[in-house]
This record gives C-alpha cells, sequence and structure tokens, in this order.
C-alpha cells in the first residue's frame, strides 16, 4: 500500500504539512501547552469545496482504511485510519478526520486542528483541559474557547469537546479516542 505523502490526490495536503506544524506549535507555546505529554489521537482536515472533500477521500482510500462515515451537524465526516502515520511534531497520528464542507468558511484549505484525549469523567472534561493550559495564554486577543457536544447519528458515548483555536489552528479536548466513539457506534 503506498505511503500518503505519495499519492497524486493528496499532494496538497502533504505540502501543507509543515505549514500546520509550525502553527500548532507557536499555538501552543502561545498556550503554555506542554504537549509532549498529551496523547493526539486524530488530525483534522478543512475544505470548502466538496470536490476537494472527494479527491481527499479518493486519495486516503489508497493509504488508510475507512474507519466510520457518519452525519455530524448535517454533513458527512469520515474518518480513516493510515497504514503509516502523520508526523505532527513529536505524535505519529494515524487517524485523519475528513468532513464535508459545512456552513462555516475556514480561512484556509487543509490541515485544520488536533485532537487530544483526556481519558477520564466527561462532566470533568473542560476543568481538566483548562488547567492544561495557562492563564496569560487564555488571556491573549484572538484566542477563543469553545465547548460543544458533537454527536454522530449512532453514538453511544457523551464527548464533550473543548476547542481553543487563534482562528488559524485548533487544538481540541475529548474523554475519548475516536475508535472508541466509532466503537460505540456497533
Amino acid at each position: 500500500m503506498p505511503h500518503w505523502h505519495d499519492i497524486a490526490e493528496l499532494a496538497d495536503i502533504v505540502d501543507d504539512l509543515p505549514r500546520f506544524v509550525a502553527k500548532l506549535q507557536q499555538f501552543a507555546a502561545r498556550l503554555q501547552l506542554d504537549t509532549r505529554p498529551l496523547s493526539a489521537d486524530h488530525i483534522s482536515l478543512r475544505c470548502h469545496q466538496n470536490t476537494t472533500a472527494a479527491r481527499w477521500r479518493q486519495g486516503l482510500e489508497q493509504c488508510a482504511t475507512l474507519l466510520s462515515e457518519n452525519m455530524i451537524n448535517g454533513r458527512p465526516i469520515c474518518l480513516f485510519k493510515l497504514h503509516q502515520p502523520v508526523t505532527v511534531g513529536h505524535w505519529q497520528i494515524d487517524v485523519i478526520e475528513l468532513p464535508w464542507p459545512g456552513e462555516k468558511r475556514y480561512p484556509h484549505e487543509g490541515w485544520e486542528h488536533v485532537e487530544i484525549v483526556l481519558p477520564g469523567d466527561p462532566l470533568t472534561l473542560n476543568a481538566r483541559a483548562l488547567a492544561l493550559l495557562g492563564d496569560q495564554g487564555l488571556a491573549q486577543p484572538g484566542v477563543v474557547v469553545k465547548t460543544s457536544a458533537p454527536r454522530g447519528e449512532k453514538e453511544r458515548l457523551a464527548n464533550p469537546t473543548l476547542a481553543v483555536t487563534d482562528g488559524t489552528v485548533t487544538i481540541k479536548f475529548h474523554p475519548w479516542t475516536i475508535e472508541q466513539i466509532v466503537a460505540s457506534e456497533q
């Protein structure tokens, strides 16, 4: 099976990865977030056009296994498990989230966020995630914290999300791995 770096349909996201990694590391530093002890569960793409999402899907089908395809917040989202992981800083991430375009327009097509798992009680996720972030980092202009609870049609686990963004890159925290969420749908 080919490496995701070598697939023509994915050339733009191969080229975009260094930008994303640099922005992610800068943002984590601004937030005073030490990512070394944390586990990045999956990485997500964003695009504006259905044709881009379809091309990325076609590329990912050549180097990954489709874990899930689900309707979430009114749009399809596919999860792919790569045969060779994406290297993001010190992380080796083997699951890619590919959402089709929704109502929101993102400033950039390509890599948009990583999702970090903080195992434990879903009710304490926000407090545990915020405890990892420096007060000075959260108080900076342009830094936005948002909570949500996205749900797939068949999902059985409560999966709250705490997202921190600067509008360019986002770090999300969840209590479960994406594979645990997918397993809960069975």
